[in-house]
């Protein structure tokens, strides 16, 4: 007897052949990572296809693989990640494309097919740097428009690069560079003697 997801994932793999990069299913959720080159095709697909039949776009987010899990990445560093849902066919999917440049993380724009994607593109624009191409209004969307960098990139400093303050005598917000002395806030730790040696 299969389930639901493995069901799916037949669908799927019959449906997108070579262009499945790789399809994995774990811990109750369905995961297919696809070339950005393969992105529109494969989107436009799953959403008019009657056999899958994604028609709604329910997240699109910007992930940072930068130093992935401390352990030895060799992938690309930025990915967008959708999670589609058909309410015909009752399931969901999740879809992972990674940038091809780390420089410049550049995919096209899936907003032309789920409407939805309009600002989840730009909040993943905003925080991680990510570019959609043919976004038609990708601009900022929860960081003010003189933030420099992208907060949510793992190598952005807590810090951030500039400050923010009212200036009394110009009577306005100003922007200065940040004056905050960088310092490391560990925690006292009592130490009990002799912690963790063999007696």
């Amino acid at each position: 007897m299969t389930t639901k997801l493995e069901k799916l994932e037949s669908v799927i793999r019959a449906l997108m052949g070579e262009r499945v990069y790789e399809l994995n299913l774990a811990l109750g959720e369905l995961t297919l990572v696809i070339a950005h080159t393969d992105y529109l095709a494969v989107m436009t697909e799953l959403r008019d296809n009657l056999s899958t039949h994604f028609e709604e776009l329910v997240d699109l987010c910007g992930v940072d693989y930068l130093t992935y899990g401390e352990g030895v990445w060799t992938g690309r560093r930025f990915a967008a990640v959708l999670h589609l849902l058909s309410i015909a066919n009752n399931w969901r999917l999740r879809v992972r494309v990674f940038a091809p440049d780390d420089e410049m993380p550049l995919l096209p724009s899936v907003a032309e097919i789920w409407s939805s994607a309009n600002w989840y593109e730009r909040e993943a624009f905003d925080l991680f740097g990510i570019l959609f191409e043919g976004h038609n209004d990708l601009r900022r969307i929860l960081t003010d428009y003189g933030f420099v960098g992208h907060p949510f990139r793992k190598d952005f400093p807590v810090s951030g690069y500039v400050e923010m303050r009212y200036d009394e005598k110009q009577k306005r917000v100003i922007y200065q560079p940040i004056t905050i002395e960088p310092r490391e806030i560990t925690p006292r730790v009592i130490r009990v003697e002799h912690y963790g040696e063999n007696r």
